[in-house]
């Protein structure tokens, strides 16, 4: 009986080693090959997510930068529309054609040029003569054939020119003739500097073009693109052929179309139309920070998923190999891992780095946004004034026609307050865009209130919001940044603003007060304030997703610290939120110093 138990016995581990042998096998199979599955769907969906996302973000940066160009380009180019039809009725200009006196012309063109800004005046007699010119080099110069000259006398309006150069460049003149008792005597050209973009677009990573209706391109990024088609321009650097065309697209792992390819390289083209003899102003923009962010993304997935594959390999191994494998070999791998962590830990250090520099980052962007919102407000509040000023000449027209000068006069006086107007809306939104500095002066804070609600203004008028304004008779005098102070002062108006959206009768109470310290009080009817603790922290905010990030009044706290003050908020006693800025007065003697 004994005897065949014996076999037995030795036999059944055999069976029981092999049951478990391949079972495991198989389920380690499986594991592995549900985990690659899942690997490349994640790195796959990821990459298609994420690739839309930021191409989706690139875009509108890039829209709102196109929208920019064409708005500064539209500005200068109307700017300058307006200076022939004042210069053409210069009583100066056109008693020096009538009595050929031009001893006093060029001074004055040159002080005009000063003024207006223009990139150069040119005064021609009717033969086409150059009598006066703020470019003493072309004193004397004919122009006889030259398409300014021949058109303005042919039209009795304002002509605009575009004249290429020998250097393949272009310049752009208006011009326009001048006329005495229907006589012609002369023609007065303006030359717009438009160059001046090329150089501001060049310091960007983005191409841009502007064409003419022809679809031939006048300003340039590469210069040269200038005088051919758009088709033509990206011709001479565009992919060698369509085999390394596609080579770089799938290796973009790109899913959204290719607009357009310059050296090689895809990129993405936008265009807007200018309102100006059917121009047209595109841009070119690489896909390389999409890539950039989308692959650090997918770095650090497929790190992840490396880090699972090699765990779920020496977990399989371990058992399929547990009897065979030395403590020297564990160990080895224990320092692999080991060195895998380090680099990751050495990874997030680096990204923590670059967090606080996109947090100085998107500081700028705040401001930069505000700037965005007023610079739409602006030009919606500089059409008024601009239809206005046609209304005024048209009648200054009429009435010089029916020989009532004096009449006539006052309506220029009109025109010439408008252009005032006009420069001191654009004078506030140009100093609210430029960086303030360091240095700190001694400044009325009655004046910064008012510059905030002069930048506010279009804004304000938008909405029906009643402004109740109390500031004291007597300066109110700190140390500190006109532009910072202006910038804080913006944000707590915007934020109320903001608050009182859902009011039938929204109010905004601005108080500057004079105890210890200098007090700016700027309370609304809003619904108040549902988290003091972390209202002044950064990227905190109550608004929907995309009206704004969180960063205002974390930036208004800090301009404020800086100052030597403090920013505080509360909710008012019967509704809405009381925000506090405190600043030390400037003291007598450090005032007689200054």
């Amino acid at each position: 009986m004994s005897l065949p138990a014996n076999p037995d016995a030795k036999r059944d581990p055999t069976r029981a080693e092999r049951d478990m042998t391949r079972p495991l096998s198989w389920r380690a199979r499986l594991a592995l090959l549900v985990l690659a599955i899942f690997a490349c769907t994640t790195v796959w969906l990821t990459n298609s997510l994420l690739t839309e996302r930021f191409t989706e973000s690139t875009k509108n940066r890039a829209e709102l930068r196109l929208a920019l160009y064409a708005g500064n380009l539209m500005s200068e180019i109307q700017r300058n529309s307006i200076v022939p039809q004042l210069l053409a009725r210069d009583p100066a200009l056109i008693g020096a054609l009538a009595s050929s006196d031009y001893s006093q012309s060029t001074q004055r063109l040159l002080s005009f040029v000063e003024e207006i800004e223009a990139k150069s005046l040119m005064l021609l007699d009717a033969d086409g003569r150059a009598v006066a010119v703020s470019q003493r080099e072309q004193l004397g110069s004919t122009h006889r054939g030259e398409p300014y000259f021949v058109n303005a006398l042919r039209s009795s309006d304002t002509v605009f020119s575009i004249i290429p150069t020998e250097a393949g460049a272009y310049r752009f003149t208006y011009s326009r003739k001048i006329e005495f008792n229907a006589l012609t005597l002369g023609v007065i050209v303006v030359e717009v500097d438009l160059r001046q973009f090329e150089l501001s677009w060049a310091g960007i990573s983005d191409a841009v073009i502007v064409t003419n209706s022809e679809g031939t391109v006048i300003l340039a990024t590469e210069p040269r693109w200038r005088g051919r088609t758009e088709e033509e321009a990206l011709a001479l650097q565009s992919a060698p052929s369509a085999i390394e065309r596609a080579i770089w697209a799938a290796g973009d792992w790109t899913n959204q179309s290719v607009d357009a390819y310059i050296s090689g390289r895809a990129v993405m083209r936008l265009e807007n139309r200018l309102p100006f003899q059917g121009w047209k102003i595109a841009s070119f923009t690489t896909y390389a920070s999409v890539r950039e962010r989308v692959n650090g993304v997918l770095a650090l997935e497929i790190m992840g998923f490396s880090i699972l594959l090699a765990l779920a390999f020496y977990s399989v191994s371990r058992k399929a190999t547990s009897r065979l494998v030395s403590v020297r070999q564990e160990s080895a791998e224990l320092r692999q891992l080991n060195a895998r962590l380090q680099r990751e830990i050495a990874e997030r250090e680096r990204v923590e780095k670059n967090l606080q520099s996109a947090e100085q980052t998107l500081a700028q962007s705040s401001k930069l946004a505000a700037l965005g919102e007023m610079s739409a407000a602006v030009s919606h509040e500089l059409n008024q004034p601009l239809a206005a000023m046609k209304t005024y000449l048209a009648g200054a027209k009429l009435l010089l026609q029916r020989k009532r000068p004096d009449e006539a006069l006052s309506s220029f006086q009109r025109i010439d307050d408008l252009i005032g107007r006009m420069g001191a809306i654009t004078r506030q939104l140009k100093s609210y865009a430029r960086k303030s500095g360091d240095v700190l002066e001694p400044l009325d804070l009655r004046d910064a209130v008012k510059g905030a609600l002069t930048m506010m203004e279009p804004q304000l008028r938008r909405r029906t919001v009643e402004i109740s304004k109390t500031l004291p008779q007597e300066p109110v005098m700190v140390m500190g940044d006109a532009l910072r102070i202006e910038q804080v002062i913006i944000n707590l108006l915007r934020n109320a603003l903001d608050a009182t959206q859902a009011e039938a009768e929204p109010r905004i109470d601005i108080l500057l007060s004079v105890g210890e310290t200098a007090t700016l009080t700027v309370r609304d009817n809003g619904q108040g304030i549902d988290d003091l603790d972390e209202l002044f922290e950064p990227f905190y905010t109550t608004k929907r997703p995309g009206d704004g990030v969180g960063l205002g009044l974390a930036i208004s706290s800090g301009i404020v610290k800086d100052l030597g003050g403090r920013l505080t908020a509360r909710n008012a006693a019967s509704k809405g939120a009381v925000f506090d800025v405190q600043l030390p007065l400037l003291e007598a003697s450090a005032e007689a110093a200054e």
